[in-house]
């Protein structure tokens, strides 16, 4: 066993000395002195700075940016390429906020448009799951004048009651300020109450750009910049870990983008409760910003490869299948991503109504497994905190494809 395992790490160190050669032949290629620069500081695991990140966002090539990135990747991760079995509840899409960039929600008074679930119904959706090994059930939404902090208290405590090991991972930041301000409480005596409620982890979402520049011609009335990354850092404070996103490919700059990376950079030095950090396209599908042209499929891979570079201490780089695509997706395992999200099983509504290739979007286990394994990667099913449940890398998709608990 110990000679096997001295030979498996030193076949790995092997293909990581010969990748670096590689990339370090690309960095001394670059014509470009501030690209030079740069690459020499990434592979050498110097921090990059604001500037640096600005300069990779405007000068580096797809190619030159891809090596880099998939050198930290796979310096960090291998080949692995993570995963969960999970379901979403949205318990509404009746919102007081207006953004213009969604196509989800509908207003208070036009709610007759929208969904209004009860507590019943979402305890409901979580029993169609029982005997099934999901892990996690992802929990967001509208923010409803009517579903306040007791609410959803006594959804997680019902949750909990019903399936004590499903995670729960619930509520954006938008989602909390409003609970937490109406009910006139702090936001640590609100994460307190939810937690005792059977609260795990918190999403990433609503961040969308936190330069208020952007933020108020996007978002201008929901929480901003500083009260989300107040309500995450209490979360880490009260063991909690959480993800992070940045909406991309609108209005924004790329000094926005590196700016909004900055911040939650930042915070995880002081914290280090983030899991992952989630690019999210925006789409441009029925909302106050149809006019707005989509981003290239290159200047997704360019973010998803320059937040690998930069966002250096953040241990996981996802891609949201369901917003890009599986395609899309798949490509960006070339680009820094190790991650990308889970089975959904069509539990998820807010990017499809936007216009997203995926109208209805579920993955098996069989079909994400085979998704990976054609990218040339090693399909790893991991719980919420990343914990690895089961490595699929010899496991033969067909038999995956005939066994129900997989499909």
């Amino acid at each position: 066993m110990i000679t096997l395992f001295v030979r498996a790490a030193t076949h790995n160190f092997a293909k990581i000395l010969i990748a670096m050669t590689h990339v370090q032949q690309i960095v001394n290629a670059a014509k470009d002195k501030e690209l030079r620069s740069i690459g020499e500081k990434i592979l050498a695991r110097q921090r990059i700075g604001f500037d640096e990140g600005v300069t990779l966002f405007e000068k580096g090539s797809l190619a030159y940016l891809g090596a880099l990135a998939n050198w930290v990747r796979e310096t960090m991760h291998g080949n692995k390429t993570y995963f969960n079995r999970n379901f979403h509840i949205e318990p509404t899409n009746v919102c007081v906020f207006s953004c213009a960039f969604c196509a989800y929600s509908r207003l208070y008074a036009k709610r007759d448009e929208g969904w209004e679930l009860s507590i019943d119904q979402m305890v409901d959706m979580v029993k169609k799951y029982d005997g099934k090994p999901v892990t996690e059930v992802h929990i967001v939404g509208g923010v409803h004048p009517k579903m306040n902090l007791d609410f959803f208290s006594e959804l997680l405590q019902k949750i909990k009651a019903h399936r004590p090991g499903l995670h729960i991972k619930a509520f954006t930041a938008v989602e909390f300020d409003y609970m937490f301000r109406k009910a006139k409480l702090s936001v640590q005596e609100g994460m307190n109450k939810l937690k005792a409620a059977g609260l795990d982890s918190i999403p990433g979402g609503g961040a969308e750009i936190f330069h208020p520049e952007i933020r108020q011609q996007i978002c201008a009335d929901k929480v901003d910049a500083d009260g989300w990354l107040l309500i995450h850092k209490t979360a880490h404070q009260l063991g909690m870990h959480s993800n992070a996103t940045l909406l991309y490919g609108h209005i924004e700059k790329y000094w926005h983008r590196i700016d909004h990376m900055e911040r939650l950079r930042t915070l995880q030095d002081e914290t280090h409760g983030f899991n992952t950090f989630i690019p999210l396209k925006f789409r441009n599908k029925d909302n106050d910003m149809s006019h707005v042209s989509e981003s290239s499929v290159i200047e997704d891979m360019k973010m998803y490869a320059v937040s690998r570079l930069y966002m250096d201490n953040f241990p996981h780089l996802k891609a949201y299948w369901p917003m890009l695509g599986r395609q899309s997706a798949q490509l960006t395992l070339s680009f820094g991503v190790n991650d990308l999200d889970g089975t959904i099983d069509d539990t998820t509504k807010i990017y499809s109504m936007a216009g997203s290739e995926e109208q209805t979007p579920t993955l098996t286990t069989a079909q994400l497994v085979s998704l990976i394994k054609q990218a040339k990667r090693e399909p790893v099913e991991r719980d919420t905190l990343y914990n690895e449940i089961k490595n699929y890398l010899h496991t033969d998709i067909t038999e995956l494809e005939i066994n129900p608990v997989y499909n």
